[in-house]
């Protein structure tokens, strides 16, 4: 059962919250913010049918930021006692008087916050309702099914499973107040087979914020075995540019380089290709990405990246990044949109320390209308990338370059497994060469995207 994200009542640390902010005030603070976070972690790795290692734990933190005027300070702890927290605001209040002013800083206006309405499916109560025994069972089952799957399947590095529940409230000075929880849960395998040209690793997972979505043991052990087995006897290819196809789980960290692009922070630091783009083509017209931090999945199920307001106490909403290639929008919270004299498009992250970060709520490419099957039939030679290595990417120039395996494309099939190799481009070209994109769009964390194909990129190789 899903728990409403709207508070009728404050709850004892929402009630916390105004009284430290009270406190700063009282203490000559011009403005405050306070930042709670609570939860509990439950994690269990078995490895060979035996529990390796069985972690509970629970934690409650506080932090608080205030401002005399244009200065500002951050404090944090987890001494929620009333010295703990006499200790606190007077460490952000005598480090407040001692900073530089800083023209751009200070909360939203009160105009500007709010909470996206109603139940966003964010917790589910059910999530601790196995038995300790039985999360063990169930990680010790998915290890099981990849290891019986072949009898090249020799050894393991573990499954785990994981369950995760947490409290965030946000309090200011300017009149907002608000508090939501959150609850994960999750398990992966990571099986290894080996033959006669040596040994192969690769894994799997499935993970939800309700146990009733979690994909059962034995399909995500036999996955996990799939994806292993078929990396067994894998080559070098000679170097030559070639169409590289993406995988899901690698397409998501290629278009996550767009959200890293038009970050405010690097757009106000020129430190981005993005840089003065703003409604100009930046992909091809193929390309439409979303940032989404309202997203509610099939069932009633919050995505990952979805919350009902940002660091900030500014609502949550979707927005465009990139339509049919034209660069839509910037990710602004309310710092650097002072900077760029521009709104916050309400994706503020918050930590307990520090001033707000840029974060984004749930991103993803919209989908095609070719499974993937017919993307990688239409590549008479190529390769389809399974993983990459490393981080090679420079968001100054749009450079790409990273070390990758997978498995070699021949007449359009799946051919033979490649590895020892690096792929490169640049960012600027690859967005305008995604000549196809599939429609296995899935969810598995707060980014998503479906297969693509690039084409034209550095292969490197034998």
């Amino acid at each position: 059962m899903a728990t409403n994200n709207a508070v009728v009542e404050k709850s004892d640390l929402a009630q916390l919250a105004t009284d430290v902010l009270s406190k700063a005030l009282q203490a000559g603070a011009s403005d405050a913010e306070v930042v709670i976070s609570e939860g509990d972690e439950f994690s269990t790795l078995v490895r060979l049918g035996q529990v390796e290692t069985l972690k509970e734990s629970g934690s409650r933190a506080l932090g608080l930021h205030v401002y005399f005027g244009q200065r500002s300070a951050t404090t944090s702890t987890s001494d929620f006692s009333a010295e703990g927290v006499e200790r606190l605001v007077h460490g952000a209040v005598e480090l407040a008087r001692v900073t530089s002013e800083d023209p751009y800083s200070g909360l939203p206006d009160a105009s500007e916050f709010g909470s996206a309405p109603g139940d966003q499916g964010l917790y589910f109560d059910d999530v601790y309702s196995l038995p300790v025994e039985e999360r063990i069972a169930m990680a010790r089952r998915a290890e099981e099914a990849a290891l019986s799957v072949d009898t090249r399947m020799q050894n393991s590095d573990g499954a785990n499973f994981d369950v995760a529940t947490g409290l965030k409230v946000l309090a200011n000075s300017r009149g907002f107040v608000g508090e939501y929880r959150r609850s994960y849960c999750g398990f992966s395998v990571a099986p290894i087979a080996q033959d006669g040209n040596g040994m192969q690793r690769d894994w799997w997972y499935t993970n939800a914020r309700t146990l009733k979505n979690l994909e059962s043991p034995e399909e995500v052990g036999r996955e996990a075995a799939r994806r292993t087995l078929r990396r067994l006897g894998a080559r070098r290819v000679p170097t030559q540019r070639a169409t590289v196809v993406f995988s899901p789980e690698i397409a998501r960290s290629i278009m996550g380089n767009v959200l890293a692009a038009a970050d405010g922070d690097a757009i106000y630091r020129s430190a981005s290709f993005f840089n003065g783009m703003l409604e100009k083509e930046v992909a091809g017209s193929n390309i439409t990405i979303i940032d989404d931090g309202t997203l509610i999945l099939p069932g009633g199920v919050g995505g990952f990246g979805t919350t009902p307001f940002d660091g900030e106490g500014l609502p949550t909403r979707r927005k465009a990044i990139v339509e049919r290639g034209v660069l839509k929008n910037y990710l602004l919270n309310t710092y650097t949109a002072r900077k760029l004299n521009m709104h916050s498009t309400g994706n503020a992250s918050r930590g307990l320390a520090g001033a707000a970060g840029i974060g984004a709520g749930n991103f993803y490419l919209e989908p095609g209308t070719l499974t993937p099957e017919q993307l990688i039939g239409e590549v008479q030679s190529g390769l389809y990338v399974t993983e990459t290595m490393g981080f090679g990417v420079n968001l100054v120039t749009g450079d790409y370059s990273q070390g990758a395996s997978g498995l070699w494309i021949e007449n359009g099939e799946l051919a033979y497994p490649v590895e020892e190799i690096t792929i490169a481009g640049n960012l600027k070209e690859m967005y305008r060469n995604i000549s196809g994109i599939a429609n296995d769009l899935v969810f598995r964390s707060a980014g998503a995207c479906p297969t693509i194909r690039v084409e034209g990129m550095m292969i490197a190789g034998a």
